[in-house]
């Protein structure tokens, strides 16, 4: 059986959006992701999308939403990635393991930065995910 994982952002637009797209493609067998934002701004950034299209990585379902969509679901971990998620992250009607691990927003900066951002996840992310859960 599949273990969730949440990754939590502010507006779920960007990392939160890319971590939950490179969790599903890597670790698709053993680990579902999704990813929803404490106040999310209810659109995708358009430079991560097209960057995740450009991987292979995105799915049509992908899309920015409120933490009150997925309070429902049994998560088997929370990841926040953004420090005012960390701040502001809710109570789970269940105890649910939590791990922050801060990445730098790259909205509104040169698309070289949404690679990195998006490396970065790769590389730090997904190994902590993988123990955690596979």
């Amino acid at each position: 059986m599949k273990k969730n994982v949440l990754i939590l952002c502010t507006g779920n637009s960007c990392r939160s959006i890319m971590a939950e797209a490179l969790i599903n493609a890597k670790l698709g067998k053993c680990v579902e992701a999704q990813s929803s934002g404490v106040k999310a701004s209810g659109k995708v950034n358009p430079i991560a999308q097209e960057l995740l299209i450009s991987k292979g990585l995105w799915r049509d379902e992908y899309h920015s939403k409120v933490i009150e969509t997925v309070l429902d679901t049994t998560f088997d971990l929370v990841v926040t990635v953004c420090d005012s998620a960390k701040e502001t992250c809710p109570m789970f009607p269940r105890v649910v393991k939590t791990i922050h691990m801060g990445f730098e927003d790259p909205s509104g900066k040169e698309n070289v930065e949404y690679e990195k951002t998006l490396k970065l996840l790769e590389q730090e992310l997904l190994p902590l995910v993988q123990n955690e859960l596979c």
